[in-house]
């Protein structure tokens, strides 16, 4: 599908299809790559995520359908929050960061779910907010998602009824229990925290508890290998829950700032 850019459908329907010696050239050169290791989604330059087709590149995270958790939770939390009558709904509109935004993912999936809500997103790296970007401008969202070049939150105006964050997780000890290819070729800032793994979310949490409105809500995703620590982390706020994914393991952390 890749080299010859067709659909799978395509594929199935001209089964006697022979490729140019060009075409062969690309596949060949495709199939040594991921010989190699690179992942599928870095040679084709493609991940779906919740229903999109993303732009990706080495310069970001690949998006994983467990992220998907943290969209249904904000989708989840937002309507909880929604106001009774149609008055209070005129000021209702949600204001979201989404810290670490890598390819864009999460900003991207939430501007489609809430087309009222004013969103923003955070990055360190512009190689990577070059990619949200352009991701942005495929589904015609870049009027929607205010994008900032800045570690987590710092810097950022007003406060936000949801911090929204997939940050690095994972610890420099478990190294050898990650995938090849995930090491090899992901970029490192956003796979590996620190020695611990959850070095970035304790500099994040304060800052989110910081930048949220009373009552608003710190949602992240984590591992089953930091989830107690993290709960631990998180005693500053109130109504902290962890969530299990499809797999019933720890997946993603919800706090809510104090009203006081």
């Amino acid at each position: 599908m890749f080299t010859l850019g067709c659909d799978r459908a395509y594929l199935y329907a001209h089964p006697e299809r022979k490729l140019t010696e060009e075409e062969q050239s690309r596949y060949e050169a495709a199939l040594a790559e991921r010989v190699r290791g690179m992942p599928a989604q870095y040679i084709t330059g493609h991940q779906e995520f919740w229903g999109m087709d993303l732009i990706v590149s080495p310069a970001v995270l690949i998006p994983r359908p467990e992220t998907e958790h943290l969209i249904e939770t904000v989708l989840e939390l937002e309507g909880s929050r929604a106001p009774a009558s149609e008055a209070r709904a005129l000021n209702s509109a949600a204001r979201i960061v989404d810290v670490g935004t890598g390819s864009g993912c999460i900003a991207l999936a939430l501007a489609k779910e809430l087309p009222k809500a004013e969103i923003h997103a955070t990055d360190i790296s512009p190689a990577a907010l070059e990619i949200a970007r352009a991701n942005a401008a495929r589904y015609q969202l870049e009027d929607r998602i205010r994008f900032h070049q800045t570690d987590l939150l710092e810097g950022l105006p007003g406060e936000f009824d949801f911090v929204v964050s997939n940050p690095p997780y994972v610890g420099e000890s478990e190294e050898d229990e990650v995938q090849l290819e995930v090491r090899k070729f992901e970029p490192r800032d956003a796979v590996f925290a620190g020695p611990k793994g959850t070095e970035v979310i304790a500099r994040l949490i304060p800052q989110a508890y910081g930048a949220l409105r009373p009552g608003g809500w710190l949602v992240f995703e984590i591992s089953a290998t930091i989830a107690k620590e993290v709960s631990n982390l998180l005693k500053g706020g109130q109504n902290v829950e962890i969530k299990p994914d499809l797999q019933s393991l720890p997946r993603v952390a919800i706090a809510q700032r104090r009203a006081s």
